[in-house]
């Protein structure tokens, strides 16, 4: 299970989603009652990235023990990757709220989540491939 490529890369997918609650996506200031507040967004501060990141960070992890299973393996992937898409998205709609907005150094981390995934689907996909090659040699 471990020595699979595929597992590193969901185990990457599974620590930057982790990461994403701790360091933020994007600093900058909000207008509240005509005073400017800072305001920092990252994973925890909205309800929606909040669940969709969970779900996320949840799926990466149990899509690690599937490895019997590359079929059921591969559509987590891709559930992955379309949670990762829908995270990306609502930070960017949460960073066009914002007055000034500066991005942070961790803006990186959704999309290495969305890195981990692909990596995954591809070695999963591959895998899969060599599997039926040798099925046609018996």
């Amino acid at each position: 299970m471990i020595q699979r490529q595929q597992t590193l890369w969901l185990l990457l997918a599974t620590l930057t989603a982790l990461l994403t609650f701790m360091f933020p996506f994007v600093t900058g200031k909000k207008i509240v009652d005509n005073a400017e507040t800072d305001t920092v967004i990252n994973a925890g501060t909205n309800f929606f990235i909040l669940i969709l990141t969970g779900a996320s960070l949840v799926l990466s992890t149990l899509t690690i023990f599937l490895y019997k299973n590359r079929r059921q393996q591969m559509q987590l992937c891709i559930l992955g990757i379309l949670l990762t898409v829908a995270i990306i998205v609502l930070y960017i709609l949460q960073m066009n709220n914002l007055t000034k907005s500066t991005l942070a150094l961790a803006s990186i981390l959704p999309f290495l989540i969305l890195l981990g995934y692909y990596m995954a689907f591809r070695n999963i996909r591959k895998d899969e491939k060599l599997v039926k090659s040798l099925d046609k040699l018996r």
